[in-house]
C-alpha cells in the first residue's frame, strides 16, 4: 500500500508509465506511416491516440482518487507546483523557438537574400527573380515553374483586424472569466465557480471554431497553405500549435468544471485548478505575441 515516508508520498506501483510509452510509440509509428502515405497510417495513428487518451484518463483518475483520499501532504503540493512551473517553462521555450524561426526568416534571411548589408544580391546567383518582401510565399521551384497563387498576387499577410482581433478579445475575456472562477472558489461560491468555468470553456471552443474558419478561408479563398513558402509554414506552425494548446487547455478546464460540479476542491486546497489556470494564462500571453508579430506587424 501507499505510505508516507517522512515528507514524501510513495504512490502505489502503476502500469500507466508503461501504457504511456507504448501509446506514444504507436502514435509515432502511425504518424510516420501517415506522412509516408501508407494505407495503415490512419488506423495505427488512431489506435495510438486512443491509447494515449485512455492512459491520460486512467492516470489522472488515480491521481484524483489519491488527492480526494487525503494522501497528499504539503511536500506533494510543492512538488506539483514545481512540476507545473517547469512544464510551462518548457512550453515557453517551445514557442520561443518558433518565434525565433519567424524572426530569423523575416528580419534576417529575407533581407540577406535580397542583398541587404552586403551590396550584393545573393538571389542574383541563387534565385534571379527573388524579391525581398514579406510575406515571402514563393519558393525557387514555384518561380521556375511559373506558379503564382492568388495569395501570392496579393502580397499581403492575413489581416489582423478580422478574426484574429475577435479571437484576441475572446482569449482576453477568457482570462478574466477563469480569474473570476478562482475568486469564486476562494469565497466558496460553488455556483459562481461553475458558471465562470463553463464560460471559459465556451470561449475556448469559440476561439478554436473561429480559427478553423480562418484556416478554411486561407486554404480555399487565399490559397495559403503549408506549401506557401516560409510565410505559410511559419504562419500555420505558430497558429496551429497555439490552437492545439487552446484545445488542450479547454479540455483541462472542462475536467476542472466537472470536478467542481461534483464538489471537488476547497478554498485552501485546489492546486489542480490553479495549475490549469496558470496554463490558460500562458496560452493567453502567447496569443498576444502571435497577434502582434504574426498578424499585426
Amino acid at each position: 500500500m501507499s505510505d508516507a515516508h517522512g515528507a514524501y508520498f510513495i504512490p502505489e506501483p502503476s502500469r500507466w508509465p508503461l501504457v504511456g510509452s507504448i501509446s506514444l510509440f504507436i502514435t509515432f509509428i502511425g504518424g510516420a506511416l501517415l506522412l509516408n502515405q501508407s494505407d495503415a497510417g490512419t488506423l495505427v495513428l488512431s489506435i495510438g491516440l486512443l491509447s494515449l487518451a485512455y492512459m491520460f484518463f486512467g492516470w489522472f483518475s488515480d491521481v484524483i482518487k489519491e488527492s480526494m483520499a487525503g494522501s497528499y501532504n504539503k511536500q506533494v503540493d510543492i512538488s506539483f507546483r514545481w512540476g507545473m512551473s517547469w512544464f510551462i517553462f518548457s512550453e515557453v521555450m517551445f514557442f520561443a523557438a518558433f518565434f525565433g524561426a519567424l524572426y530569423y526568416a523575416r528580419v534576417l534571411s529575407v533581407p540577406w537574400l535580397g542583398g541587404e548589408g552586403s551590396g550584393l544580391a545573393t538571389n542574383q546567383f541563387l534565385w534571379p527573380e527573388f524579391q525581398a518582401v514579406w510575406p515571402l510565399i514563393t519558393t525557387p521551384d514555384m518561380t521556375a515553374e511559373g506558379i503564382f497563387t492568388q495569395f501570392t498576387a496579393f502580397k499581403e499577410t492575413i489581416p489582423a483586424w478580422g478574426i484574429p482581433a475577435v479571437n484576441t478579445a475572446i482569449l482576453l475575456t477568457s482570462g478574466a472569466t477563469i480569474t473570476f472562477a478562482h475568486w469564486a472558489l476562494k469565497k466558496e461560491q460553488r455556483t459562481a465557480l461553475c458558471i465562470w468555468l463553463a464560460a471559459t470553456v465556451i470561449l475556448g471552443a469559440v476561439f478554436v471554431y473561429l480559427q478553423a474558419e480562418e484556416y478554411i478561408h486561407a486554404y480555399n479563398d487565399l490559397s495559403l497553405t503549408l506549401n506557401s513558402g516560409i510565410y505559410g509554414s511559419t504562419f500555420f506552425m505558430l497558429t496551429g500549435f497555439h490552437g492545439f494548446h487552446v484545445t488542450m487547455g479547454a479540455i483541462m478546464i472542462l475536467v476542472i468544471l466537472l470536478r467542481s460540479m461534483k464538489g471537488h476542491f476547497s478554498a485552501k486546497d485546489h492546486f489542480a485548478f490553479e495549475g490549469v489556470a496558470w496554463y490558460w494564462h500562458f496560452v493567453d500571453v502567447v496569443w498576444l505575441g502571435l497577434f502582434i508579430f504574426v498578424y499585426w506587424i
